[in-house]
C-alpha cells in the first residue's frame, strides 16, 4: 500500500470538509448579518445564534486548514525496526479473535478511514489512544488499550 497514496487521500477529504465547512460559515455569516434576521425583542435571538454558527464554523475551518499544513509537511519514512513503529507507519493490527485492522498513523486532524482497493485503512495520529499504545511496537508485539470498561488486545502482525 503507498503511504504518500493515503496522504493525498487524506488531504483530499480534508479538502472537500474544509470546502463543506466554509460553506457553512458563510451561509451563517448571511444569516447573522440579514436584515430581516435583526432583533426586535430580547426573544428574537435568530441573528445572534447564526453568528454563534458561523464562529464555530470559522474556528472549524481555521483548524482544517491547520491539520492541511500538517499533512502537507508530512513526509512518511520506512519503518525502521531499530526504532519501532513511529508516524508515518503503517501498521496491521491482529484482536484475539482474529480481526484485522489497517492503521496508517499521521500528523494530527486526519482521523478518518480511508478505501484503498478492496482494504480500508483507519487514518489516526499518535495522539489517540491507539496510536500512542503502538508508537515504539515492533512486529509480534502486544498492544493494550483501555476503553472505557473494556480493555483490548491486539498484535502487531506487520508494519511498513
Amino acid at each position: 500500500m503507498d503511504k504518500f497514496l493515503l496522504q493525498q487521500q487524506v488531504l483530499e477529504r480534508l479538502a472537500e470538509d474544509l470546502e463543506r465547512v466554509e460553506q457553512a460559515a458563510r451561509a451563517a455569516h448571511e444569516t447573522a448579518t440579514h436584515e430581516e434576521n435583526i432583533a426586535e425583542n430580547k426573544y428574537d435571538t435568530l441573528g445572534l445564534e447564526a453568528a454563534y454558527l458561523a464562529t464555530g464554523q470559522a474556528r472549524r475551518a481555521e483548524a482544517i486548514r491547520q491539520a492541511m499544513a500538517h499533512w502537507r509537511q508530512f513526509r512518511p519514512h520506512p519503518y525502521d525496526t531499530s526504532r519501532g513503529i513511529q508516524l508515518g507507519a503503517l501498521v496491521c493490527l491482529t484482536d484475539a479473535d482474529g480481526k484485522r485492522q489497517q492503521l496508517f498513523l499521521g500528523p494530527d486532524g486526519g482521523s478518518m478511514t480511508l478505501g484503498s482497493g478492496t482494504q480500508r485503512v483507519q487514518v489516526i495520529s499518535g495522539e489517540a489512544p491507539l496510536g500512542r499504545a503502538v508508537l515504539g511496537k515492533c512486529e509480534g508485539d502486544e498492544v493494550s488499550i483501555q476503553i472505557g470498561a473494556i480493555r483490548q488486545q491486539f498484535e502487531v502482525l506487520w508494519v511498513q
